[in-house]
């Protein structure tokens, strides 16, 4: 049987099909004779992402190829039932997250046999799936326009996702509809945006290669079974640092290497998370735990982990080794301030500084310092947010810590704070988390800038606090005996979990 791989025409105003899976190497098949809604396949535009097979038509499947950004690939075809992966010898097989398509790739007729698929010669393999080949050859290293130098998002949808782009230093940026548009890849999409956007990766002169592999391998690092610590929150953190890089005593003060830091830092600052909190792996006698002596253990690993992608990518190569080394230590400088039991101790020295009000921006120290005080405020920001996005951070958070708890019951382990869904409710954790750790570290930012932004994340926490509190006696209101507030109760409970690193570590 011959089959002919295709790159089909799609009009953008039409719905994917629900039987055309968005997943990567994801593969379909349809005994429907008018696939996609049009018989003539030639008919249809270009519509990557997933594999569609129409029975009625042997020679038609439909392809959405994944972009594999190895500097030299060997890769096959595996093909099981009712699923196509690639995968590479040379140990990046990236199967977890949605797919980074090829730039108008035009894919000629490949004529093989479905039950000699996997033999493929290797040859033919790498002339069908080099991502660096195909940008080598195109027009985009060549030179492009410096409106649009970089064509990071795919055809399909550069509509609505780069419409968001124009706005993403809007506090009101949804992240959920910009990873929904960009098929899963919103921390690839948004990070890549941003580095172009500040002229950072021609400044530094970054092989965009090699940036676009990187900023792959992060993403994949990220657990997405994790309700809340996933590749969406690290691109949420991100777009809020940015917006907090954008305020006016940043911008006019911060070099453009205090911006890189800051940007690698938001994408990478929860990299690797196993979606429970440091004491969870310290009790559990976890090997990370024991690793880094139970002090910052998962900010470590975050660090560690992001170092480790820096040096397999070769990012910063082309840079002296010292210069390397000093982008290393200071990404983990702002990574580690994201601990949460360090709070008190980055947020009375923030509160010292501006009482005495000697923080000189011109300063290399004070500015790195202030950064990392951006990162503290982007990482747990959701409270500040419009209440249908901070709703819904809230409730995965809360999803995250009962499932942490339920892991604790079934181990018999004392459950961690914050974590017994019999005993706690979405909103008390949230009013305790709002009381104890959101209030005091926002009020202090809006001292040191005092913006319309600034006011803006404070009226939201108010009103977002608000809405929790309504909520709550609902829940205490349920109980016959009545005999204690549940808000009220959680309270001293909650500052002390919070300070331990229950929420957000």
């Amino acid at each position: 049987m011959e089959l002919c791989y295709q790159l089909p025409v799609l009009p953008l105003d039409r719905p994917v099909p629900k039987h055309v899976l968005s997943r990567r190497g994801a593969i379909s098949f349809s005994s429907s004779s008018s696939l996609f809604g049009a018989p003539d396949p030639r008919q249809l535009s270009q519509r990557r992402g997933a594999i569609s097979y129409d029975s009625s038509d042997q020679t038609a499947l439909y392809i959405r190829m994944l972009a594999v950004t190895n500097k030299t690939i060997k890769s096959s075809f595996v093909f099981t039932p009712g699923d196509v992966r690639v995968r590479s010898q040379v140990g990046f097989e990236p199967e977890r997250r949605g797919s980074h398509p090829y730039l108008g790739v035009d894919f000629r007729t490949l004529h093989s046999r479905a039950e000699s698929a996997g033999s493929i010669p290797a040859r033919r393999i790498r002339r069908l799936f080099s991502f660096q080949r195909h940008l080598l050859s195109s027009r985009l290293l060549r030179g492009a326009p410096h409106l649009n130098p970089l064509h990071i998002l795919d055809e399909d949808y550069c509509g609505q996702a780069k419409c968001m782009l124009e706005k993403v230093g809007s506090w009101n940026f949804d992240i959920f509809l910009f990873d929904r548009l960009t098929n899963g890849n919103s921390l690839v999409f948004l990070t890549f945006h941003l580095l172009s956007q500040y002229g950072l990766i021609e400044l530094f002169q970054l092989d965009m290669v090699k940036v676009r592999r990187f900023l792959v391998l992060v993403q994949e690092d990220y657990h997405n079974q994790n309700p809340y610590h996933n590749a969406v929150h690290a691109a949420d953190v991100t777009q809020a640092m940015h917006c907090y890089l954008r305020e006016p005593k940043l911008a006019q003060s911060l070099t453009s290497f205090d911006i890189l830091l800051g940007l690698l830092a938001a994408a990478t600052h929860d990299l690797d998370h196993p979606g429970v909190n440091q004491p969870f792996l310290i009790k559990t006698n976890h090997y990370l735990a024991a690793l880094y002596r139970n002090t910052s253990v998962l900010e470590n690993h975050h660090w560690r982990s992001a170092v480790g992608l820096l040096r397999e990518t070769e990012l910063f190569s082309h840079l002296p080794a010292e210069d390397s080394l000093s982008i290393e230590r200071q990404l983990g400088s702002l990574i580690l301030a994201t601990d949460i039991s360090r709070q008190n101790e980055y947020l009375s020295r923030f509160r010292t500084h501006l009482d005495e009000n000697d923080l000189n921006l011109g300063n290399a120290s004070h500015r790195h310092f202030v950064l990392q005080m951006a990162l503290k405020c982007a990482d747990i920001c959701n409270p500040c947010r419009p209440w249908e996005l901070s709703k819904q951070w809230s409730e995965k958070v809360t999803e995250e810590f009962f499932h942490q708890g339920d892991i604790e019951k079934k181990l018999k382990l004392e459950i961690s704070p914050l974590c017994d869904s019999e005993a706690n409710t979405i909103a008390s954790v949230q009013i305790g988390f709002m009381t104890y750790v959101v209030e005091p570290l926002f009020a202090e930012w809006a001292r040191f800038s005092d913006t319309r932004l600034s006011q803006t994340m404070l009226g939201h926490l108010g009103l977002n606090k608000a809405s929790w509190s309504t909520m709550e006696p609902e829940a205490s209101g349920s109980s016959e005996d009545g005999e204690s507030d549940p808000a009220r109760s959680s309270e001293e409970p909650s500052s002390r979990a919070l300070t331990q690193g229950s929420p957000e570590s």
